[in-house]
């Protein structure tokens, strides 16, 4: 649809909406190019724009695209193909090659910009980008920069055709987030833009940096941007991507001149090309004429029906790319704006259904050519892309039921002129509904044009912010109510700064290579607690294990020669698991694989498949540690952080040893919540877990599924990075904090976890051999969970009384863990295994308890906490005594 111009009317014998400025002002756009300038667009520029008089002391035109969706109401499917199509002509252009994209693509958008309804041309556009797409290769080290307010839905349509990363520059300011960089824009309302990555490496690829904005008029706002970026992260090759290129032969001259002045190279693709001329004295008859203009009134009868927030947008999934947009994230990205489209959808529907006089017998009313249901997706200022790809796919659910349009607030003050050559007809004035707003370009007033004379029956405001203070009359609530007959507010969730991983020296004993820890330090807490004040509480129900921690064990001199002889002994075998069970994750998640161990047991494991990772295949591994506590679920903060930074499907879960299965049940419906919460409609996280042993028979992927000693069972912080084990206090931990853990950096004196990492990983190259030859192997048998642990732990639970599984710790390393930090009552130990188990028994003298030989037990040896406080395993150990008593 042409700017200005009524619904249904085909662009074709509409008047170009820029007649009117380029009357006034004597501005022009010529279809060529400057002389001696590459003629290489699809399009006429006149196809893209229109012209508007703004209030600005530095420009006075302003150039009004048809296919962006700012200030005009589009079709959705238009404003995505537009966007499409210059991502594949800068894929070409990268490439080097000539594909045919631009003619057949640029055809199609010119038939749908002059068709009354456009959705099949923009269709078949999206369909010719999909393949184009398909066929061609990723971009290495790519990333995609979009420029504010405008450009930001452009610019990630650009990056999706890429399957790059994508950055888009703001000008709000954020709380908890430093600008990484900034730049100006010299002739704009607003100049100052600012980058606010998440992950500042973001900025630091190799491959080209793709600059996309709407209109290329002179070019000094890209060459501003290159020259701040290119002093910090230097690349070889810029690529300018805008819908119209307007420049002089000066200012090709002078972009020219800068690419050989940084010894770089920089391209320029465009949809349309041209050449605009201004008359010298354009901007004060601009700046007269605007002054002339009666100022539209805000209305203030609001009269549309007001629908509940709408809200279901994935806390994980970046809602925009103001703080970097991972081209991993795009499919989920895509699927929570289908799933809310179907949502909106229903809700329409219903709504008209109601309306209806009479719903039973009434037949449902035909379209009028200006459409009985119109409907207006609205993005807010920088919110473009979301809203958007939400338009696109309800235009998609309600086709033939309804029309959608789609536009977005602005900061630009634009004149509005009710004339059909002039672009913006009408417009709506409102205070900024932003809470972040740069204190240095004001909260000054936001605009919606060309809403109020379009007559949509329906408007759905798709927002990040809380317009709880807007519902009055003048606010923005308050004035789309009083256009339209219903109204929906959608609202997403604003980001929020994630805290930042903890590393050694500062937290942890381990280099900041080996393991970045997602918890939050409580080394000044005073959490510890005598073992049966713990105990006691934990059992009665009155605290959950997870509230408090026991003492650290101090191992005695005899203890830590038995851990030392004992890793000596096993560092080969222990070097084998290891070896095996990283290749078996390596060839099921590939080389991008990320390492996300389940703090603590589970963090020396990680470490050293990290270090396996390096000596076998040269690929050093992101590894996090991350909290999972039993009854109460995984760190969905910790998650949130990996999905931010990482695609969830190439994370894998990590751990150091199965007993009953407990965790691996717990990490599996934590996961599935996540899951169904942020990625509804399939995909995310993985709960598939990996562990050096697997005697319980709970894992798929393991090193080995037989119960021996594993070293770092042994010792608590001390061979764990000095970290405790992790904590869930609501005491301490707020919403917007990981889970908890202390650093006791007081026991530097008798750490060994480097010692014990050091041992295993020198006995990789003795066992690389035997490695490569057993992990395929096992890849190709039946890994299948048998959950053989929690059948054993069942019958022990009956046999011994004990009514709470909890109490029943199966293995070398539960029962381990028992002997040091809970209050043990038995130790079973599996006929002729006791002389394996030197540190078990050796803790159980020292502690007092008693050790019973059983014969066919499932686990060299198994713990079971004392049921002290549990009536009926009370009841069980006391016909257990009186039957020792009798014989």
């Amino acid at each position: 649809m042409t700017a200005g111009w009524k619904a249904g009317v085909p662009a074709s014998i509409a008047p170009w909406s820029g007649r009117w400025v380029a009357d006034a002002l004597g501005v022009s756009i010529s279809p060529a190019p400057p002389a001696g300038e590459e003629p290489a667009s699809p399009l006429r520029a006149q196809d893209l724009v229109g012209m508007a008089l703004r209030h600005n002391p530095r420009r006075a035109h302003l150039l009004v695209s048809t296919v962006l969706g700012k200030h005009l109401p589009a079709d959705p499917r238009l404003v995505h193909g537009a966007g499409r199509l210059l991502g594949a002509m800068v894929a070409d252009r990268l490439a080097g090659r000539r594909s045919g994209v631009a003619a057949a693509g640029g055809s199609l958008l010119r038939s749908a910009l002059g068709a009354a309804e456009p959705a099949e041309d923009s269709r078949r556009l999206i369909e010719l980008c999909d393949r184009h797409r398909a066929g061609a290769a990723p971009v290495p080290g790519g990333l995609v920069l979009g420029y504010a307010e405008t450009a930001t839905a452009l610019g990630h349509c650009v990056a999706e055709s890429l399957r790059v990363d994508y950055l888009q520059s703001t000008r709000r300011q954020v709380p908890g987030c430093q600008p990484v960089a900034g730049f100006d824009e010299e002739h704009s309302h607003a100049t100052r833009h600012l980058l606010l990555p998440a992950d500042p490496r973001l900025l630091a690829g190799s491959g080209p940096l793709v600059l996309v904005d709407d209109e290329l008029s002179t070019g000094q706002t890209v060459l501003n941007t290159i020259h701040a970026l290119h002093r910090e992260w230097p690349r070889q090759r810029y690529l300018i991507a805008t819908l119209v290129d307007l420049r002089s032969a000066a200012d090709h001259a002078r972009l020219r001149g800068a690419a050989q002045a940084l010894g770089v190279q920089i391209d320029v693709v465009a949809l349309a090309s041209g050449t605009l001329r201004v008359a010298e004295d354009a901007l004060a008859v601009g700046q007269r004429l605007a002054a002339e203009q009666p100022v539209a009134q805000p209305c203030s009868q609001g009269r549309a029906l007001l629908s509940p927030v709408l809200t279901g947008w994935p806390a994980a999934l970046p809602e925009s790319g103001r703080h970097g947009f991972p081209a991993g994230s795009q499919p989920a990205f895509e699927q929570a704006s289908a799933r809310l489209a179907r949502l909106l959808a229903d809700r329409l529907r219903e709504r008209h259904e109601a309306d209806r006089p009479d719903a039973a017998s009434q037949p449902a009313p035909e379209l009028s050519p200006e459409g009985a249901r119109r409907i207006l997706v609205l993005g807010s200022e920088e919110l473009m892309y979301a809203p958007l790809r939400i338009a696109a796919a309800l235009a998609g659910e309600l086709e033939g039921w309804a029309t959608v349009r789609y536009s977005s607030t602005t900061r630009s003050p634009v004149v509005a002129v009710d004339d059909p050559g002039y672009a913006i007809r009408d417009r709506l004035a409102f205070p900024s509904t932003d809470d972040w707003d740069d204190p240095a370009d004001g909260p000054g007033p936001r605009y919606a044009y060309n809403v109020a004379g379009q007559r949509f029956s329906d408007i759905v405001l798709v927002t990040d912010t809380d317009l709880a203070a807007h519902h009055g009359p003048n606010g923005l609530v308050g004035q789309l109510a009083s256009v339209t007959d219903h109204l929906q507010v959608l609202r997403l969730p604003a980001y929020r700064p994630l805290p930042a991983p903890l590393t050694g020296p500062d937290f942890g004993s381990y280099p900041p290579a080996d393991v970045a820890w997602l918890l939050t330090d409580l080394s000044g807490a005073a959490l510890e607690a005598p073992t049966e004040e713990r105990e006691e509480a934990i059992q009665s129900g009155g605290a959950h294990y997870a509230e408090s921690l026991p003492h650290e064990y101090q191992p005695s001199a005899e203890y830590r020669q038995l851990f030392a002889d004992t890793l000596a002994e096993s560092a080969d075998r222990l070097a084998h698991a290891v070896g095996v069970v990283t290749e078996l994750v390596l060839d099921r998640r590939g080389p991008g694989v990320v390492l996300a161990s389940l703090a603590r047991a589970g963090t020396p494991v990680g470490v050293l498949m990290r270090r396996w990772a390096r000596f076998a295949h040269g690929a050093e591994l992101p590894h996090y540690s991350v909290s999972i506590v039993r009854g109460r679920g995984i760190d969905e903060l910790a998650l949130a952080y990996l999905a931010r930074h990482h695609d969830p499907a190439d994370v894998m879960f990590i751990d150091g040893w199965t007993g009953k299965g407990a965790i691996s049940r717990e990490l599996a419906a934590a996961v599935d919540g996540v899951n169904q919460a942020w990625w509804p409609a399939g995909g995310g996280f993985s709960a598939e877990l990996a562990v050096l042993a697997d005697p319980g028979g709970c894992a798929p992927i393991y090193g080995t599924r037989e119960d021996y000693l594993i070293p770092s069972a042994c010792l608590n912080a001390t061979v764990s990075g000095l970290v405790s084990r992790t904590v869930l206090n609501a005491e301490l931990i707020s919403p917007g904090q990981f889970h908890g853990a202390k650093f006791y950096a007081e026991l530097a004196g008798v750490d060994v976890s480097l010692d014990f990492i050091e041992a295993v990983a020198a006995r990789f190259a003795a066992v690389a051999e035997s490695v490569a030859r057993d992990w395929p192997v096992l890849r190709n048998s039946d890994r299948r969970p048998t959950w053989a642990g929690w059948q054993s732990v069942q019958e022990l639970s009956e046999r011994y009384g004990v009514n709470d599984v909890n109490l029943v710790k199966p293995g070398v390393g539960e029962t381990t863990r028992v002997l040091l930090r809970r209050v043990p009552w038995k130790v079973l130990i599996r006929t002729g295994e006791a002389e394996k188990l030197h540190h078990v028994l050796l803790l159980a003298r020292q502690r007092g308890v008693p050790v019973e030989s059983v014969d066919g037990l499932a686990f060299s040896c198994v713990g079971l906490i004392h049921p002290r406080f549990s009536r009926g395993a009370a009841e069980g150990a006391a016909r257990l005594d009186a039957a020792a008593g009798a014989g």
